[in-house]
């Protein structure tokens, strides 16, 4: 643990890269695992992602989150293009599985009104909600987009618009989603934020309320709508 937080306070990507990364490793070992696996390593994830927050917190002085009406515009819209635009176009089946296996859903396998599957789903909204988005954010919009500029990136101011590296970080954040087309936009939403408020907090904010939305509406709906989560 010491040789963890020593690694991220000597390190500006280490400290902005690591944690991305072990969060990263755990979703894939879940989805790899298949089974009963990813509801109980989601679970895992949600706690060592808070946890990674926790240690990082000091030493990546960007993540704070920050409230504006940008904020909570952007993140209503995306979950409204993330919902409307699911007919219209072909999935991401390069990275992602959609068999009936894939899908998340915890009432399917504990039981409906199961005490589990209510608890799993929770812990999953809480998760999406409060630790992905500074997880994701710091990776994509702190480091990936200065790092593509200049090496010394923490150098760098986050209202700097860098063509290029806008378009890459957006489209490489939409291929890591099954909803990739969404995925893309969102990137450049949440991306414009950073920029327009010269910060990190506000695209944090949009993030959550993004995700947020997208899993009461998953609950609401169930069904189909599990590819969402």
């Amino acid at each position: 643990m010491n040789s963890f937080r020593e690694k991220i306070r000597s390190s500006p990507v280490y400290a902005r890269v690591a944690p991305f990364f072990v969060f990263l490793i755990i979703t894939t070992a879940g989805g790899l695992m298949g089974g009963d696996w990813k509801f109980w390593l989601y679970a895992a994830k949600v706690f060592v992602g808070a946890w990674l927050i926790w240690e990082m917190r000091p030493f990546v002085k960007e993540m704070r989150w920050a409230f504006s009406w940008e904020a909570v515009v952007v993140g209503i819209l995306i979950f409204v293009i993330w919902v409307g635009l699911d007919p219209y176009y072909p999935k991401n089946h390069l990275f992602w599985e959609d068999t009936a296996e894939s899908v998340w859903d915890p009432f399917a396998r504990f039981g409906e009104g199961s005490s589990t599957a209510w608890a799993l789903v929770c812990i999953r909204i809480a998760g999406m909600t409060l630790v992905v988005p500074p997880l994701e954010e710091v990776f994509y919009r702190s480091f990936l987009y200065r790092y593509g500029v200049q090496t010394n990136f923490t150098e760098m101011p986050f209202n700097r618009f860098h063509p290029t590296a806008f378009i890459v970080v957006s489209i490489v954040f939409g291929l890591v989603h099954f909803q990739w087309l969404p995925g893309i936009l969102c990137g450049m939403a949440y991306q414009g934020l950073v920029l327009r408020k010269n910060r990190l907090g506000d695209a944090i904010t949009a993030h959550a309320i993004t995700n947020f939305l997208l899993g009461v509406y998953v609950v609401w709906k169930q069904g189909d709508a599990w590819k969402f989560f």
